[in-house]
């Protein structure tokens, strides 16, 4: 209850959803990319993932072939350690929305090469790209938050220009080493503060048109650069009197000033029309 990751709200929901009293936490620890840890009523606990329960020396076995068969479903497992023994699991399951793969069929569409970077094991994160549309070359999985951001570095290295899409507090490092960090809205505030972008709404399809946008506004300043440089390429040399001696032609302050003013409401008139644009 006194953490923000999705995993640890699901839980609590689904606790309270069951009508089952809240105990009185005595010591509690986060353990990045790992889970929590802590003593609560009287109970040592641990609640996290295999790599948690090995360094509990705990041998996760006796649920290995269940927890293999719920992450090939998409499911997220979650073990629970009492007082140094395996207690049990949880399987959550977050799906994958409808939007999602279109969204990242359209961002393909745009160019855009697109990678998977998740804590999860192998197993759930295959079953999640497959839903998602995402080719299983394209996943890297069991990474923890430095794993992340090792990965953006690294396609960096390569040449490449990366946008990070993320929303919890393990995707901080990695939304601050990308070219673009874009924050999901409604996640944890530390990934916010993380990222240069923060979308208003918890759907990947904002993140679509969040390029799209971009794409635009680029190329409407593009635009604006061109044509204030073409009104100065022909009004300076007119104003300093080129073609006075052939033609007699002089540009006076009135007619210099009005042609400035032009300049400007053109190129504001241009840029308004991103009010019009259709992101989807």
């Amino acid at each position: 209850s006194r953490s923000e990751h999705p995993l640890a709200e699901s839980v609590v929901r689904a606790a309270r959803e069951r009508g089952l009293a809240k105990e009185v936490i005595q010591s509690i620890e986060f353990i990045v990319g790992r889970g929590v840890t802590g003593v609560v009523g009287g109970v040592a606990l641990a609640i996290g993932n295999a790599a948690l329960m090995r360094d509990w020396s705990m041998s996760t076995a006796p649920l290995d072939e269940r927890a293999r068969a719920l992450a090939g479903d998409g499911k997220t497992v979650v073990f629970v350690a009492a007082d140094g023994a395996l207690a049990g699991m949880l399987a959550i399951a977050d799906p994958v929305r409808d939007s999602s793969r279109a969204a990242i069929a359209r961002l393909r569409a745009m160019g855009l090469a697109v990678v998977m970077l998740t804590g999860d094991d192998v197993h759930t994160a295959q079953s999640v790209a497959r839903q998602a549309g995402i080719g299983s070359e394209s996943v890297v999985a069991g990474v923890l938050p430095e794993g992340k951001l090792a990965e953006i570095a690294r396609l960096q290295r390569e040449g490449a220009v990366v946008a990070m899409v993320g929303d919890g507090i393990n995707d901080a490092p990695a939304l601050a080493q990308a070219d673009v960090g874009v924050a999901m809205g409604g996640g944890a505030a530390i990934a916010a503060e993380a990222a240069d972008v923060v979308l208003m709404r918890s759907d990947l399809t904002a993140a679509a048109q969040a390029v799209v946008l971009s794409r635009r506004t680029m190329r409407t300043m593009k635009q604006n650069l061109f044509w204030a440089f073409v009104y100065n390429v022909i009004g300076i040399p007119i104003a300093a009197g080129v073609l006075s001696p052939a033609f007699g032609i002089l540009l006076t302050p009135v007619i210099a000033s009005a042609a400035m003013a032009f300049s400007s409401v053109s190129v504001v008139t241009n840029s308004l029309r991103l009010k019009r644009a259709r992101l989807s």
